[in-house]
């Protein structure tokens, strides 16, 4: 510690004690001074004062010259104080997330890596899938969600058995699905969740049985969710829901992982299964690609080739699902032109059903996003006929 300018200390205590509203420039130097003089006082209020500046900040050198800032105060806060891990948690936090969007990626690991020490894995879990260490990214989450005493939510199950399942362990991550799969059925025989949702699941699920191999299991899964289907179609939800739209878009959006290139440290790729609604760089990047596919979609179509066309047309519909799938506000009209399009463009092509089998069922349960239950069921119950009688 250096000389202490005891005017700049007394100036700084006025500062605080005065009536006038500050902002969070002035309390953030008023901190810097008096954390000099008072380190277990003051470095703990400068550390929440430069995160909150750092998400003010819109200008990326700015924001990270206040989360290493932070950083660093952190780091000096005596270790007896009983919240020093969660502001440093808190300060890497923002600090990695500025790394990252400059591209400084290793240092952005280095950081996720420390939180995962201070017991919080979930940012280095996610930049190690963005990277396509889908192996190393799901024993994170294992550790996480098995070491934790309280229930794992939808989004813990679902990026954990995302990451077995791009690991190659399709067994590990049915495993794991299913865990949660038979919690949403013992949920809406309780009216805990929406019907909605088990529908969403299960047909993942079906989608997961498939790429595995295991076909029977797959359709046991699709007449499940046909019946269940089947029930909202004449009964409607049990209950009202709200804010479910989340749902549909993590697992609309992780269904098409494998129709995207594959994710490297060089090119990483949005870590499918997470919440794809917070924002990161690579969901940014993914966004950014819209325009290209699209232009790539004209360009199928002038040419004709349809195949390639249904495809993109799949590619352009989960962007548009992470860019706004969760608003509620004219949610159906938004959506509906992607998802009748798909169907529309995959009925040209009479000696695919697989692809038209698809289609409906991205329309159906978009439908059922949209609380439109009767043609849902209706999109369904073609597709499992379609699949049912393919070779």
């Amino acid at each position: 510690m250096g000389e202490i300018d005891h005017d700049a200390v007394l100036r700084a205590r006025v500062l605080l004690l005065g009536s006038g509203r500050l902002s969070l420039f002035e309390e953030a130097g008023a901190y810097r001074v008096l954390a000099e003089v008072s380190p277990k006082a003051y470095l703990p209020k400068l550390v929440d004062a430069l995160v909150w500046m750092s998400y003010r900040s819109p200008e990326p050198t700015a924001k990270l010259a206040l989360t290493t800032e932070a950083v660093g105060a952190a780091r000096s806060i005596d270790a007896g104080v009983p919240t020093r891990a969660e502001r440093l948690c808190k300060a890497l936090e923002t600090h990695q997330r500025a790394l990252f969007a400059l591209g400084r990626r290793a240092e952005g690991h280095a950081a996720c890596e420390e939180m995962a020490e201070l017991g919080k894995s979930g940012p280095l879990a996610n930049a190690l899938a963005e990277e396509g260490r889908f192996g190393e990214a799901a024993e994170l989450n294992g550790k996480a969600v098995r070491g934790d005493t309280s229930e794992p939510s939808f989004w813990d199950m679902v990026e954990w058995a995302a990451n077995l399942e791009g690991a190659g362990r399709h067994d590990a991550a049915s495993a794991v699905f299913r865990e949660l799969l038979d919690r949403t059925r013992r949920r809406t025989a309780e009216q805990g969740t929406a019907l909605a949702i088990l529908t969403w699941e299960l047909v993942h699920h079906s989608r997961m049985r498939e790429a595995a191999g295991d076909g029977a299991d797959a359709a046991a899964h699709r007449q499940e969710a046909l019946a269940v289907l089947k029930e909202l179609a004449a009964n409607g939800e049990p209950r009202n829901w709200s804010c479910i739209l989340g749902w549909w878009v993590t697992l609309f959006t992780l269904s098409g992982r494998g129709d995207e290139p594959a994710a490297s440290a060089d090119s990483p790729m949005l870590p499918f299964g997470t919440d794809v609604e917070r924002w990161s760089p690579t969901r940014d990047a993914f966004l950014h690609t819209l325009p290209a596919l699209e232009a790539e979609a004209r360009a199928l179509r002038e040419a004709g080739r349809l195949p390639e066309l249904v495809d993109v047309q799949r590619r352009i519909s989960i962007r548009a699902a992470v860019a706004e799938g969760n608003r509620h506000h004219r949610f159906a009209e938004r959506f509906k032109p992607y998802f009748d399009e798909g169907v529309a463009l995959a009925r040209r092509l009479s000696d695919d059903p697989a692809r038209l089998a698809r289609a409906l069922t991205d329309r159906s349960m978009y439908l059922v996003a949209a609380r439109t239950f009767e043609p849902a069921y209706a999109d369904f119950a073609e597709a499992v006929t379609l699949l049912r009688a393919a070779p």
